[in-house]
């Protein structure tokens, strides 16, 4: 079972496993209480999801 978006095109936007994770779980909290997501037809159901569709279409990103 391939997981989508794959961990090697998400690395290609942010570079560190423990910083996409961070961010990711940041994000799908805030989506759980607000229902916001930045996606139009996310691919996935669950938030964490979500939250890593976001981050490959680059409309959630981290300030370096």
């Amino acid at each position: 079972m391939m997981l989508e978006p794959s961990i090697d095109a998400l690395q290609g936007k942010i570079k560190s496993k423990y910083t996409l994770v961070t961010l990711s779980a940041r994000r799908a909290r805030e989506m759980r209480h607000a229902k916001n997501c930045q996606v139009e037809n996310p691919k996935s159901e669950k938030y964490v999801g979500m939250a890593l569709e976001e981050i490959l279409a680059e409309k959630l990103f981290v300030k370096e």
